[in-house]
């Protein structure tokens, strides 16, 4: 049996080598302590969970949803996104439901790609963005984030030979997994750039409130308001903790949604209407459980730099995010996947390696603040030992 050449590409993925570390490590008899997955561990707030439940017995939730019976959550879409950036949004033309914005981010390339189209990429970056790349039969050109830049791209360094091939450029502020965040005068400069090269402009916008200095990090289409070449994606994953629900939405130029609908029609329906339901309560309803999940991680956050600080590893402390990305001490700082297998298997903790987001990210790890404080302490602990063992 053959299979098709796009396939290639996504045959190396190192994710998928550290899940058989793990399951490695659990066959000694090691409890895993997980920091490699950005899955929270919050719950769900009640009401969302009732406005579920509450439609679970309502027969007419029970079949197929198209577009059309989505309208009242592109309502509450609309309405949200004005409501926290200042931006006009028409929910009939200028939203789309999504099942998660990864499925959002994937499909979109099927839209503006015709094969051999460049697709500009955050190096590092979230490893779907490339996967949408590559099953479209695009081409990459990764632009690395420096930590000396504020990992921010430069983008007149993009050579003119692949920007006249080039069709998008996905971007995703704040950063997984450097944790960087972009102010409104970068987003500026990138729709400026998009306009000027004819460019699909991404937004990637999972952590729109994941900040922690009070600050609200920017939409691109405060610096797009016309939508002119930009779209944008978010989950409820984070913000509400509703990761297994799967919904999300895209927002943004009316041809790109129109598109991307297009696209979706032919691969799936919409989540169950219930699902919605939820998502509806968790936009329109009390947005204390945000305030939550931000001061657990931002203690999470403080816990966990403390502690690396104690055992003399030196980070950064994030402003935005579920992780922490830190430099490898010596003598790991030109391998990351050695230094996670090894780690994983030596201590049952498990860590994400830089390499597996890009060329850029090798050097560094990422640690997903998935777990109480205490929990993060006795990792570092085990870390602390495996660093001294080593």
């Amino acid at each position: 049996m053959q299979f098709a050449r796009r396939l290639d590409p996504l045959r190396s993925n190192v994710f998928a080598d550290m899940d058989h570390a793990k399951a490695r490590a659990r066959a000694t008899g090691l409890e895993i302590i997980d920091l490699s997955l950005g899955s929270s561990d919050l719950p769900t707030e009640p009401h969302v969970l009732e406005a579920i439940a509450q439609s679970l017995t309502d027969p007419t939730t029970h079949g197929y949803l198209l577009f059309h019976g989505t309208q009242s959550f592109r309502e509450a879409a609309a309405a949200w996104y004005t409501r926290k950036f200042g931006v006009a949004v028409d929910p009939g033309t200028e939203v789309l439901p999504l099942i998660g914005s990864q499925e959002g981010t994937a499909h979109l390339p099927l839209v503006v790609l015709n094969p051999g189209d460049f697709a500009l990429l955050l190096d590092p970056g979230y490893p779907s963005h490339a996967g949408g790349v590559y099953l479209a039969s695009g081409q990459i050109y990764p632009m690395p984030l420096l930590e000396e830049r504020g990992f921010l791209p430069i983008l007149e360094d993009v050579p003119a030979p692949v920007l006249a091939q080039a069709r998008m450029m996905v971007l995703s502020y704040p950063h997984n997994p450097t944790t960087a965040v972009a102010p409104l005068s970068f987003f500026q400069e990138a729709v400026a750039f998009c306009q000027r090269h004819h460019l699909v402009l991404v937004h990637d916008f999972p952590y729109a409130d994941l900040v922690f200095d009070g600050n609200q990090p920017p939409s691109v289409l405060q610096a797009d308001p016309d939508k002119s070449v930009s779209i944008e994606f978010f989950t409820l994953s984070k913000s509400y903790n509703m990761g297994g629900f799967r919904v999300g939405y895209a927002i943004g130029n009316p041809d790109l949604i129109r598109g991307l609908r297009q696209v979706k029609a032919s691969i799936d329906f919409n989540q169950y209407r219930g699902i919605l339901n939820g998502a509806i309560a968790a936009l329109n309803g009390s947005q204390e459980g945000v305030r939550t999940v931000i001061d657990t991680f931002r203690r999470r956050r403080d816990a966990f730099v403390d502690a690396l600080h104690s055992i003399g590893w030196a980070v950064p402390t994030p402003s935005a995010t579920m992780y922490v990305w830190a430099k490898l001490p010596e003598p790991w700082v030109n391998d990351s996947v050695a230094f996670c297998t090894r780690l994983v298997e030596a201590t049952g903790v498990a860590v994400s390696p830089g390499a597996g987001f890009g060329k850029s990210g090798e050097g560094y790890v990422r640690f997903a603040l998935v777990h109480e404080p205490s929990v993060l302490q006795m990792a570092v602990g085990k870390m602390a030992q495996f660093l001294g063992d080593g």
